[in-house]
């Protein structure tokens, strides 16, 4: 099971990155698929894929380096480090994504700027001295 979870994350992000478009990934995606971010705000299935094709101008040429791609059960986790041609700002991302029949039914993710990593080692220095 957790292979061919893989299998349907892998797919997905190979959907994306071959096409350039959002449209592939539609059917990957349940109907009632939802969208987590850490800032708690969520989407729907349309309103994701809205936002993933309105971000694909700015990001073209994008470069990913997946690190790593694990799965256990239903969940499906990939980190990775993502690039703009020409020097661009580097972030690294941790999706986790839930699959339920076949279908991406879930997605977190956490985004970081790589250059900002060492200063966030200590987030909870500046709540201590309260």
């Amino acid at each position: 099971m957790s292979t061919d979870n893989k299998a349907v994350v892998q797919r997905a992000l190979a959907q994306l990155i071959e096409t350039g478009s959002a449209d592939g990934l539609g059917p990957l995606l349940s109907d009632d698929f939802v969208h987590h971010r850490p800032d708690a705000t969520t989407s729907d299935k349309a309103g994701w894929l809205a936002a993933v094709e309105a971000a694909l101008t700015p990001l073209a040429g994008m470069q990913v380096e997946i690190h790593h791609l694990l799965a256990e059960g239903d969940h499906v986790v990939m980190h990775s480090r993502r690039w703009l041609p020409g020097g661009g700002p580097e972030i690294t991302v941790v999706d986790i994504w839930r699959v339920d029949g076949g279908l991406i039914a879930e997605g977190w993710e956490i985004i970081e700027p790589t250059a900002q990593a060492g200063a966030h080692l200590s987030w909870w220095a500046e709540t201590a001295g309260r």
